[in-house]
């Protein structure tokens, strides 16, 4: 027999992958959680019936959420994740020589614990201890409000705009991430489908828009997620990324989709993007 999931990402659509077994399936106090291993994406984690990374692409997801932003800053050193449970986004800040400390606010403890378990691959900093690494469990939300001008980069590694996410995509949150960054810090969101979510990201771009002086989106192709073409929106105080310094990026930085090139190119967007955010 069979063994089939499905992710319906729009009402109309799903994505379904053929599975070789459950690993996990269960529930914490926010979402359900579940790992499955599929012949096409090995293991791969699912919140709420929508695929979230897999061992076989998780990299372009994770290297771009990470570099593109830490590449923009002169001196990253203080550096904060929200959300991010799998532990993909800051096992590759942890890789910038400049990054002291590298703080990570995930919400659902059982995310942490299920990835370190089920995909090692992705979670190495969490099963390792990083030297750099400060994790809390608890509210990113509750955390933006508490802090001030404490952060170089902030990266936010967040689910879908639904459920523990959902206030995670609001103006009074972006007023609180801007007031935790420092003078000339600078933050980045997921921002879904410039596809299927194009409401959402022009309210988004918006809403960062009016409080950061410079507001980009930028692209990346990944195949679990809707439409296959995902977006990211990065507000910052002071640096534009047409003018980012990438013969700082060193050669034999251990990536395997982000480069030199893809730094600047990331950036450069289609005409129906470019309409959308007019």
């Amino acid at each position: 027999m069979e063994l089939w999931y499905t992710e319906y990402q729009t009402k109309n659509l799903g994505l379904t992958a053929r599975i070789k077994e459950t690993l996990f399936a269960g529930e914490s106090e926010f979402q359900e959680i579940a790992v499955v291993d599929t012949h096409e994406f090995g293991r791969m984690l699912v919140l709420d019936g929508v695929f979230q990374t897999s061992i076989v692409e998780e990299f372009i997801y994770h290297e771009m959420i990470a570099h593109v932003p830490l590449f923009m800053h002169p001196n990253p050193k203080t550096v904060l994740v929200i959300g991010g449970g799998d532990g993909g986004a800051i096992r590759e800040v942890v890789k910038h020589q400049s990054v002291e400390v590298a703080e990570m606010v995930e919400i659902d403890g059982l995310v942490v614990e299920v990835s370190k378990k089920y995909l090692p691959e992705i979670s190495v900093a969490l099963n390792e201890n990083h030297p750099k690494l400060r994790l809390k469990i608890g509210d990113g939300i509750k955390h933006m409000r508490e802090v001030e001008s404490k952060y170089d980069v902030i990266i936010v590694d967040c689910s879908d705009p639904i459920g523990p996410g959902e206030g995670l995509f609001t103006h009074a949150f972006y007023q609180d991430v801007y007031k935790a960054l420092k003078p000339d810090g600078l933050f980045v969101q997921q921002t879904e489908s410039p596809f299927f979510h194009q409401e959402l990201i022009k309210r988004l771009n918006k809403d960062i828009s009016s409080l950061f002086p410079i507001t980009s989106l930028y692209l990346a192709n990944i195949p679990i997620y809707p439409s296959g073409l995902h977006c990211f929106t990065l507000g910052s105080k002071k640096y534009d990324p047409a003018t980012a310094d990438i013969s700082r990026i060193p050669q034999n930085l251990s990536t395997r989709y982000y480069n030199k090139e893809i730094q600047k190119s990331c950036f450069a967007l289609p005409n129906f993007i470019q309409d959308l955010l007019k």
